[in-house]
Formats: C-alpha cells, structure tokens, sequence
C-alpha cells in the first residue's frame, strides 16, 4: 500500500465526483431514523404488552413511529430487538 499525506489524500478527494444527491440524502436521514429505532427498542424494553405488539407487527412499529417500513428498517428493528432478548 502507497503511503499518502493529508495534501496528497485531499487532492485525490478533490478528484473524486460528488456523491449522488440520492446518497447525500440518505446519509442525511440516518440520524433521524436511528433515533427513531431507538426509541422503539427503548419503549419495548420498557413495556412487554409492547413488546409483544411491535414483534407481531415489526412494519407497523415502524410505520407509527414516522418512518417508511422498508425492508433495511424492519430488519435493522428485529436485529436490535433480537440483541436485548
């Protein structure tokens, strides 16, 4: 592996296209949406009758708390419910 400076690393940076708007975006909501995960696991953690509602309906969890079920966000919730069993 060639090893670069900051000067060097920044040029070829500066070389690169910008990212595609749909990505800017993207980077833009995860925030947001991890927020939101959060706060889904956090309330199930807290209450089992919601638990047992967010685990029978994952999309529609996920649909209450703002958010659009995509398939990337119900498997990132049923992960995070999967870690605190």
């Amino acid at each position: 592996m060639t090893p670069y400076d900051e000067q060097q690393l920044a040029k070829l940076l500066a070389a690169l296209p910008p990212a595609p708007e749909g990505w800017v975006r993207a980077a833009q909501a995860l925030p947001k949406a991890r927020a939101e995960l959060d706060t889904i696991v956090e309330r199930a953690l807290a209450d089992e009758a919601y638990r047992a509602k967010v685990v029978a309906d994952l999309e529609a969890a996920v649909r209450e708390s703002g958010q659009e079920p995509d398939a990337a966000r119900v498997a990132a919730l049923r992960a995070r419910l999967a870690e605190n069993e």
